[in-house]
Parts: C-alpha cells; structure tokens; sequence
C-alpha cells in the first residue's frame, strides 16, 4: 500500500512538473534586438517578433541567419531548464516501471 502512494506521489510530482514547464518562458535576440524569440519549457514556440526598422529587406540572409541563431539558442536554453527541472524526479521513474 505505501508503494502504490509513493508511485502516485511521483506521478502527481511528474506532471506538475510538465505542467510547469509551459510556463517557463526563455527569450533570445539577435540582431540588436531585430528577432526576438519566445520558447517554453516545453520546447514550443511562444512568440516570434521581427523588428522590420532594424531589418534590411535586401540582405535577407541575415535576417534568416538571426532567427536560426534565436531557434538555436532558445531550444538550447528551454531544454537546459526542462532538464533541471526533472532531473530531481528522473531517479525515481526506474520504481515507476517506466
């Protein structure tokens, strides 16, 4: 019986956890502020915001270069946060049989 409410004491801390995650919110720039990027904790795309006075239509490469940086580097930082984030309950998933 103690068993069976440490897995559901486990699985409640789980999902609070995941439900956490979509509220943590990393935001990343480039460009001097010309692309901002939103992604949550749940590696989705929140927000995308392109500044078109600081954004030269004829040099479009960097405009594509800015936002693959700003992809890159906020899934980097939302996956750093999801992972510390369960870290702590990843031990126990073994006793979980999961």
């Amino acid at each position: 019986m103690g068993q069976a409410l440490d897995q559901m004491k486990m699985i409640n801390q789980l999902r609070k956890a995941q439900k956490d995650l979509k509220n943590e919110l990393v935001e990343v720039e480039a460009g001097d502020g010309a692309v901002v990027v939103q992604i949550n904790g749940e590696l989705k795309i929140k927000k995308i915001t392109i500044d078109p006075e600081r954004v030269d239509l004829d040099n479009i490469h960097e405009l594509e270069r800015w936002l693959e940086n700003c992809l890159r580097d906020g899934y980097a930082k939302a996956q750093e946060i999801a992972s510390e984030k369960m870290k702590p309950l990843m031990g126990h998933l073994g006793s979980l049989g999961l």
